[in-house]
């Protein structure tokens, strides 16, 4: 098997895995019962906490857990524009957001909110100046990704913030998910920063959102205190640590495997240069992570279908978008509606060998020219 998805799903570290066996049988109690083992196991979750906090530039009352990104974005969209709707009802935020971030502006919309998208650059990046033009002094939150996780673009987030905050209770929300554990990242120019487990080698249905200590924020889930008055549930400590540890070791090995992952990104670049029908949509200065490429006259989804028979796994698009649509970041950087139907994702690791890339290479030569 040659899985070259990792911007869909990571496995799980063992390390990590043995950090949720290990919390899940020493601390039996719930953190908020009152009794010893609750005690304990309270402690141990708060131990957590502050680390990544730590490990982000965060305090520990601005960590909050979600079952993952999807819920952190939903609650940072939602939660913001209820509670500071008085202040205005216009959202900022681009086609290059995931669904998890599109949805929840769109459900806005439908109910009364203004969304303007901001202009993507060619290269990919976020137009400051319409930005700066589309701006406004009911305009109560802008949302763009750290990280594009179909074409893997890196957003100037300090020059976006600048602007966000030239505006008066107008907040800046950042979904760091293809992002945190991968690049350097820190919480310090956002208001609001979201992000997942499952992307840095952690367990599924684990995710953050940081919020500034200061922001209010209404709940989508009600019903008690937990770690947090923004999110109820028992909390979930093993999932906690388990998230902690992952954290830790991605941010560890972050350099390493970075010059790692972009000597790969640049190897499987000259490789497919060679092909006229394809056009390589990532920069050069995006996330080495992601390679996003379109394939001229070429049906992805067909192609897809034949390197999944090799037993080689690519994606289209985010594996959270609809089959046969056109991928919006690269029509919003292309202009180009046949090159945004015809995209192949490919996401690397620092478990990706030289020789998987290699044979994807052999297998993708085989398959394009019987497709011809």
């Amino acid at each position: 098997m040659i899985y070259l998805d990792y911007a869909a799903n990571t496995p799980v570290d063992p390390k990590v895995l043995d950090t949720f066996c290990e919390v899940s049988l020493k601390y039996i109690g719930n953190p908020n019962s009152p009794y010893r083992a609750g005690a304990d196991a309270n402690e141990r979750m708060r131990q957590s906490t502050i680390e990544i906090g730590n490990l982000l530039g965060a305090k520990e009352n601005e960590v909050i857990y979600t079952s993952g990104a999807s819920e952190s974005n939903n609650m940072a969209i939602k939660g913001m524009a209820e509670r500071y709707s008085r202040y205005g009802k216009h959202i900022i935020t681009t086609y290059l957001e995931h669904a998890s971030v599109t949805g929840p502006v769109t459900a806005l919309q439908n109910s009364g909110f203004e969304v303007d998208f901001v202009n993507i650059s060619e290269n990919g990046q976020v137009d400051l100046e319409h930005l700066k033009e589309l701006i406004r002094e009911d305009t109560i939150l802008v949302s763009v990704c750290y990280v594009d996780s179909e074409v893997g673009t890196i957003q100037p987030i300090e020059e976006i913030s600048k602007i966000v905050h030239g505006k008066s209770h107008c907040y800046f929300h950042v979904d760091g998910t293809q992002a945190v554990g991968k690049i350097p990242v820190t919480f310090e120019p956002a208001d609001l920063m979201t992000f997942s487990a499952h992307k840095f080698y952690g367990i599924n249905g684990s995710g953050i959102l940081l919020k500034k200590e200061s922001l209010m924020l209404e709940p989508l889930i009600h019903g008690g205190l937990s770690t947090t008055t923004f999110r109820s549930g028992t909390p979930a400590l093993s999932l906690a640590a388990a998230l902690q540890k992952a954290l830790t070791i991605s941010l560890d090995e972050l350099d390493k495997r970075y010059d790692y992952v972009k000597e790969l990104n640049n190897e499987l670049r000259d490789s497919l240069s060679v092909y006229d029908i394809v056009k390589i949509n990532t920069p050069k200065e995006g996330s080495p992570f992601i390679l996003n490429i379109s394939i001229k006259g070429i049906n992805t989804n067909k192609l897809q279908g034949e390197l999944d028979k090799e037993n080689i796994y690519v994606a289209t698009k985010s594996a959270c978008c609809a089959p046969n649509t056109v991928s919006r970041p690269v029509y919003a950087i292309t202009k180009d509606k046949k090159l945004a139907l015809s995209t192949l994702r490919i996401s690397l690791s620092h478990l990706t060998t030289r020789e998987e890339i290699k044979e994807f290479m052999d297998k993708l030569d085989r398959c394009l020219t019987s497709m011809k």
